[in-house]
C-alpha cells in the first residue's frame, strides 16, 4: 500500500486566486488555466459540482467577463478519474500501483463569507488507483479506454514524451466537504508558508523537517503510516 499527496487546483500563482470554500464546509474544485493548448472547455462552460454555478462566477466581478472565455486545464478530472502530467517533478507518480491512494489537496479560501482562519490547504478528493504509468507504455486502445477523458490524451501536445498518467477506480471520490490539513508556518528565510497541521501529521506522518506542503510536488507517506493514512482518507465525506 502506497499513499501519495498531490496539490492540484487553481492558486494565486496559477489563476490568481484560491478555490472557493463555502460556508457549510463544501467547496468547488476549480482547475488551473490552460496555457499550452488551444483546446478544451472554458470556465464559462463548466458547471460546479455543488450548486451548478459556472466556475467563472467564482472569480472576482472584474475578472469574470475575461475568465468566461479562458480555457481551463481540467486535470485531474473526477468524471472518469484521470490525472496526467508531463513534467519531471511528477515522474514518481508512475510508481503508483493498483490499490494505492493518490490524495488530492487544494488551496481554498472563504467565498461569500469572511474568515481568515479558513484560508489554507484542504484534502478535496482521492483516486484509488486502477492503473498508472508512462503514457508511451500503454497500447493505443488501452490508453483510450483508460484515459480517454484526460486533457493530455484528448488534446495531445508536442514534447510530452514523459507524460505520466494515473487512472482511478470507481472507488475514487471528489469529496463533498473539504478537510483542512495545513497551518501557517515560516520557511528558513522567515517567509510565510503552509505546513502540515498537527492533526494531519497524526494521519500522514512527516515529509520533511519543515513539512512545507504548498508546492505542487508528490509527497509520499512513509510505509509505516500508509495504511493508517488510507483508512483516514477513505472515511472522509
Amino acid at each position: 500500500m502506497q499513499v501519495c499527496l498531490l496539490r492540484v487546483g487553481i492558486d494565486t500563482g496559477s489563476g490568481g486566486m484560491l478555490g472557493p470554500l463555502l460556508r457549510d464546509g463544501s467547496f468547488e474544485y476549480v482547475p488551473i488555466p490552460e496555457d499550452l493548448s488551444e483546446h478544451g472547455r472554458k470556465y464559462g462552460e463548466i458547471h460546479g459540482k455543488k450548486d451548478n454555478r459556472l466556475l467563472s462566477e467564482f472569480f472576482s466581478t472584474k475578472r469574470q467577463a475575461r475568465i468566461r472565455d479562458t480555457l481551463a486545464h481540467l486535470d485531474p478530472e473526477f468524471d472518469s478519474y484521470t490525472y496526467g502530467d508531463p513534467t519531471r517533478p511528477k515522474r514518481s507518480l508512475r510508481e503508483l500501483e493498483q490499490g494505492d491512494l493518490l490524495v488530492f489537496y487544494a488551496g481554498l479560501e472563504p467565498h461569500g463569507f469572511e474568515d481568515s482562519t479558513k484560508r489554507g490547504l484542504y484534502v478535496i478528493g482521492y483516486f484509488e488507483v486502477e492503473a498508472a504509468g508512462e503514457a508511451v507504455r500503454f497500447a493505443k486502445d488501452r490508453l483510450s479506454e483508460l484515459f480517454g477523458k484526460n486533457q493530455h490524451v484528448k488534446y495531445p501536445r508536442k514534447n510530452e514524451a514523459e507524460l505520466v498518467l494515473v487512472k482511478g477506480s470507481t472507488k475514487s471520490r471528489l469529496l463533498r466537504h473539504a478537510h483542512l490539513i495545513s497551518k501557517n508556518g515560516r520557511d528558513r528565510s522567515g517567509n510565510r508558508i503552509y505546513v502540515l497541521s498537527d492533526d494531519a501529521k497524526s494521519h500522514f506522518g512527516t515529509f520533511t523537517k519543515l513539512n512545507a506542503i504548498q508546492r505542487s510536488i508528490p509527497r509520499w507517506v512513509s510505509s509505516d503510516m500508509a495504511e493508517k493514512a488510507a483508512e483516514w482518507v477513505r472515511q472522509l465525506d
